[in-house]
């Protein structure tokens, strides 16, 4: 073969695998909308409202006869969603390393969490129940959903790029909660310019999430490709599959080590996510415009502490700056705890503090661990590692509805968040990471 032959060849294949990175970039387009309008600004507090006025004279709702506090109620449809995506993400993942079929089940779960959001439209009056239902299904799908779509980043992306491909994807999220959450902004404040009532116009909010989704979806659907899996490749039947890889993680201490810190801290940044509105509007009397702000606020400063973040690990370190942003994280907490009520200026110096570590903190993790990955299980481990994060993320909406209903105060509920922090630094300050990385085959970073 000539030179001139090979070049073109590898010329296609750089074109071509750009063209499936672009599609890679806005499944995150697509999705990242339900995560920032839906589950972390509307549905919380406007579930929570439904469910409110379906209570009984003590402020209790009572799913299947259980008797819950109204307040309590999205934390504990979180915690349940969470679980439902932990029982699936192995049997899908197995499913999809099996056949090498990823596309059909990607577009299955987007297109299942898409409908389940749209249909958030009809949650009016006292339907509390099928807000529940609806946010279970939608969450759930979503966290398959981006199983499927992180293991599509070993195929897509050679190692030397995998780094900047996976941060232009997180880009693309944040800008699209953004440019939505700036619609919803002006749909909302100025709802009775539209002639609709404020439930409609939040209800508006969430479907058109729903239809965000299933319309950018399409384009990941059209330009991500399958590759054949060879017999020898072929995954275990379901949770064996899971059991073999953490037997082999087992041989790797340290790289557990890691994942446990990071499930521990992690689920307490995606409780904040999930419950912040909730504070805001049930302790704090912030309107719906004010939570919409602040949210806004933390999409746009996420982007750019992800950066600083990144620039201070170059220096110190991404073992030292997680560290930091977990101190960053119980500090914020703690002045969280102290807001005054119907402050909006104070909420906003905390989203800012809240958006600057939240970017840094994820990416950062994301990127440790990958030197902690054997080479040629990058796809198994990190499927482990969506497992992980989303594995105890129950804990903290849990931690967070139990507190609340002990205590009927949401202060209490947000500082026992704290714990998620503290342990998560103890534990990750424990690992000795370029001793793991080595013991892991890959060669150790001048400054990690």
């Amino acid at each position: 073969m000539g030179t001139d032959t090979v070049r073109t060849d590898a010329a296609d294949g750089a074109a071509e695998r750009r063209r499936e990175q672009r599609g890679w970039y806005f499944y995150d387009w697509a999705c990242s909308v339900y995560s920032t309008s839906v589950l972390t600004v509307f549905l919380g507090p406007y579930l929570t409202s439904v469910a409110e006025s379906a209570a009984d004279a003590d402020g209790y709702v009572h799913p299947l006869g259980i008797p819950v506090r109204a307040g309590s109620f999205f934390a504990y449809s979180v915690s349940l969603s969470v679980i439902v995506a932990v029982l699936l993400m192995p049997l899908v993942g197995a499913a999809a390393d099996r056949t090498g079929r990823k596309k059909p089940l990607l577009g299955a779960a987007a297109y299942t969490g898409a409908a389940a959001t749209a249909g958030m439209f009809f949650l009016d009056g006292d339907r509390y129940l099928l807000g529940g239902v609806l946010l279970v299904v939608a969450n759930a799908a979503q966290s398959v959903a981006m199983m499927l779509y992180n293991s599509y980043l070993p195929q897509i992306a050679p190692p030397e790029e995998r780094d900047a491909v996976s941060s232009r994807g997180w880009a693309f999220g944040y800008a699209a909660g953004s440019l939505v959450l700036v619609v919803n902004l002006v749909l909302y404040t100025a709802h009775d310019s539209f002639g609709l009532t404020e439930s409609a116009a939040v209800r508006i909010c969430l479907a058109s999430a729903g239809l965000w989704w299933g319309a950018f979806a399409l384009i990941p659907l059209r330009r991500l490709r399958d590759r054949r899996v060879p017999a020898r490749e072929a995954a275990l039947p379901g949770f064996r599959q899971l059991a073999a890889t953490v037997r082999d993680m087992r041989r790797r201490p340290l790289t557990l080590a890691f994942l446990l810190a990071y499930l521990v801290y992690n689920d307490g940044i995606q409780t904040v996510i999930s419950q912040a509105s909730v504070y805001g509007s049930e302790e704090l009397d912030l309107g719906q415009s004010t939570l919409i702000v602040a949210v806004l606020l933390v999409q746009v400063l996420a982007v750019a502490g992800a950066l600083a973040l990144g620039r201070l690990a170059r220096r110190y370190g991404a073992k030292r700056t997680i560290l930091g942003s977990l101190v960053a994280w119980t500090v914020t907490l703690a002045a969280g705890y102290f807001l005054p009520a119907r402050a909006p200026v104070w909420f906003f110096v905390l989203a800012a503090g809240i958006g600057l570590v939240l970017g840094g903190s994820q990416a950062l993790s994301r990127s440790l661990f990958s030197h902690l990955v054997p080479p040629g299980k990058e796809a198994e481990y990190f499927s482990a590692y969506e497992l992980s994060d989303r594995g105890m993320s129950w804990l903290g909406p849990l931690l967070f509805g139990l507190t609340y209903q002990l205590t009927g105060s949401y202060r209490d509920a947000i500082i026992s968040l704290v714990a998620f922090f503290v342990l998560g630094f103890l534990l990750l300050a424990r690992v000795p990471v370029r001793r793991a990385i080595t013991e892991a085959g890959n060669p150790v970073p001048e400054r990690i």
